[in-house]
């Protein structure tokens, strides 16, 4: 997330600071897009993933995950100190009492406050690969070691300054040098391309794979429970959305807008493109494949938003959701339950707008697509390894699944003693 300005006034902290609770509104708007794709004895668990998530997130952050993310002393560009900012100490105000200014003049709490959102949706985002089958308590550790291990290390690899930025240090300065300073060829990633998207979705996917199953994979049709609440989702995730894209702008300027705009032709044209796709496959266009395409399509831009112009965004979002509905599609013929299409949606599309923008982008070139595809890769096969270690231990040390019988019976009551209905609905 580059910072442009230099001079802030009171309408440019007023934005960001609006914007960081347009990207908290899009983790219960998650949970109510993945309540409504769940099963009906699955629902409030589905959601409460997405509840726990802020929870967890939100606590890591203030004590060790602003030190992680974005402290001075790097360790060998992969994470910075924890316990240097630790808890925010002087963070928020200093000696004198006056609050700490940040690199855009505003108070720094302002930055501090929409780092943490982005931190709490990416976790959330995960839980999608996972619904009906894992212990609650299980979910609240992953959630803990994943943004600590996983999250804040990416965050200060590609903002903070690390391997994955745009410094003297980073790799792209090793592969094509140096220039005032600086990486030659500057990795783009505008709002989260690798450190959300492609982190979160390579998370989901490994987790998948270990979990395992659920009960009825591919021999029966687990249908969504509730269309409607999945539509009112994903509206609720392209409106907090523009939180995400234009408020990385930092500042209530021109690059928000273009990145607002940006953000609206993406959704459009992915959520079109997904739907041409099913009425090719499929012979009809569905509600679900247009609330999937437009979050596919808001992926794609997502590291794009402040790079490429509305046009160039149109075609970047309609290949996206063109793939992510293709992706979608193969998982039961690759045979890993990905169970609410975590990984089509958001590893699939944040691949495609992570390196796809490339040959949009005004220094478009072989040199940027290169250095593109190395960060893509790279937080890739950084989330894989981590993720596949913690879900390992958890395995081993708590045990990811529930019984059979509550598998069957619901979670929902099994783990919360709760149901989302007092009369059920048919499906």
């Amino acid at each position: 997330m580059e910072i442009e300005n230099t001079v802030a006034s009171n309408g440019d902290a007023a934005w960001v600071l609006m914007s960081a609770s347009l990207v908290l509104l899009m983790t219960p708007a998650l949970a109510l897009f993945y309540g409504g794709m769940s099963s009906r004895k699955h629902t409030l668990n589905m959601m409460m993933m997405s509840f726990a998530a802020l929870g967890v997130v939100t606590i890591t952050y203030i004590l060790w995950g602003w030190s992680m993310s974005y402290g001075s002393h790097s360790i060998a560009g992969v994470v910075a100190n924890p316990f240097e900012y630790f808890g925010l100490r002087n963070q928020i105000v200093d000696e004198a009492g006056n609050y700490v200014q940040g690199d855009n003049t505003y108070p720094l709490a302002i930055d501090v406050a929409f780092q943490l959102t982005f931190a709490a949706i990416s976790t959330a985002i995960i839980s999608g690969s996972l619904a009906g089958r894992v212990k609650f308590s299980a979910w609240v550790a992953f959630c803990a070691l994943w943004v600590t291990l996983v999250y804040y290390p990416l965050a200060h690899m590609v903002w903070g300054g690390g391997l994955l930025s745009g410094s003297a240090t980073s790799l792209s300065a090793w592969l094509f040098g140096t220039a005032d300073d600086a990486a030659r060829i500057e990795p783009i990633d505008f709002a989260g391309g690798t450190v959300v998207h492609i982190s979160a979705g390579t998370a989901a996917l490994v987790l998948a794979i270990v979990v395992g199953k659920r009960q009825g994979f591919g021999t029966s049709v687990t249908r969504p429970h509730n269309i409607p609440v999945v539509m009112l989702g994903a509206a609720l995730l392209w409106f907090g959305w523009f939180g995400f894209n234009a408020g990385s702008a930092f500042a209530a300027d021109g690059l928000a807008g273009v990145a607002w705009l940006n953000t609206t032709a993406a959704a459009a044209s992915a959520m079109l493109a997904w739907l041409v796709v099913e009425i090719f496959r499929d012979s009809r266009p569905t509600s679900l494949g247009a609330a999937s395409g437009l979050v596919a399509g808001l992926v794609a831009v997502t590291p794009a938003a402040g790079a490429l112009m509305p046009l160039e965004s149109i075609i970047l979002g309609a290949v996206g959701g063109a793939l992510a509905c293709v992706a979608v599609g193969l998982k039961l013929r690759v045979g890993i339950d990905d169970s609410l299409d975590v990984v089509g949606v958001h590893l699939v599309a944040g691949l495609w707008g992570t390196i796809g923008l490339a040959f949009f982008a005004p220094d478009a070139g072989l040199q940027l697509l290169i250095v593109q595809a190395v960060i893509a890769l790279v937080a890739m096969a950084f989330s894989a390894v981590v993720t596949g270690g913690i879900a390992l231990a958890i395995k081993a040390v708590l045990g990811w699944r529930i019984s059979e019988e509550d598998e069957f019976s619901g979670i929902d009551y099994a783990q919360h003693r709760e149901s989302a209905y007092d009369v059920f609905p048919a499906n």
